[in-house]
């Protein structure tokens, strides 16, 4: 299938600016994108117009606030209904609290809120894909659906117990739980879940506090 050129260039360098751990240069978006610098220049140009890409003081360019507002629309009812859930699990535990949603055989972040109150935590973007068979979010997605036949004996457990953990799958080092949100039609609408590192709590307890923000979460969905 033919495609456009101009806008898949434009699409890397908005998901290079979501990637990166702070603002890019011209320079450095050049070699992400691998395409003439001035090209780059006015595609970046195009995106700051739609407000898409904001300019820093010193030249560098981030995100801009114009995404915001399309975010805002993405399955608006679930974030809606997830982010008080969110807030009050994520001071509960002192961990980040995410909600992702199904997306074919993977889960996308949809929003996340850090704790207040906290000296150090893990921060986890919007936007994180992964497969729906790794991760915590993943496995508890597949345990809110009835039985395959075959499926992971994880999947099995989760169901069980009505939530998953996982360590290492997403993001090295890293911890999470999670448990489904199952609307009141019966299907898996999202996942809420809580990532950290190492062991320093109890995961059967974490597993408690996250079925009860779930449990709100699909309160809220109706």
């Amino acid at each position: 299938m033919t495609h456009s050129q101009t806008l898949d260039r434009g699409l890397r360098i908005l998901e290079a600016l979501a990637a990166a751990e702070g603002p890019l240069s011209i320079a450095e978006l050049t070699q992400v994108i691998d395409v003439h610098r001035s090209i780059v220049y006015r595609m970046v140009r195009t995106l700051e117009d739609h407000r898409l890409v904001g300019r820093r003081p010193d030249g560098r360019y981030e995100l801009g606030l114009g995404l915001s507002a399309m975010a805002r629309t993405v399955r608006p009812a679930v974030q809606s209904a997830a982010l008080p859930a969110l807030s009050a699990l994520a001071d509960d535990v002192g961990m980040t609290a995410f909600v992702v949603v199904p997306d074919g055989d993977e889960v996308v972040t949809l929003a996340s809120v850090e704790p207040r109150g906290t000296d150090v935590h893990v921060a986890y973007r919007p936007g994180v894909r992964h497969s729906v068979q790794l991760g915590a979010p993943g496995i508890a997605v597949l345990a809110g659906r009835p039985a395959q036949p075959g499926e992971a004996e994880r999947v099995t457990l989760a169901r069980e117990r009505g939530w998953a953990s996982s360590e290492g799958e997403v993001l090295s080092g890293m911890r999470s739980v999670a448990a489904p949100v199952v609307d009141d039609r019966g299907e898996v609408a999202a996942a809420v879940a809580v990532v950290y590192v190492g062991a320093q709590s109890d995961p059967d307890d974490l597993g408690k506090r996250v079925i009860g923000a779930a449990a709100a979460v699909a309160g809220r969905l109706g």
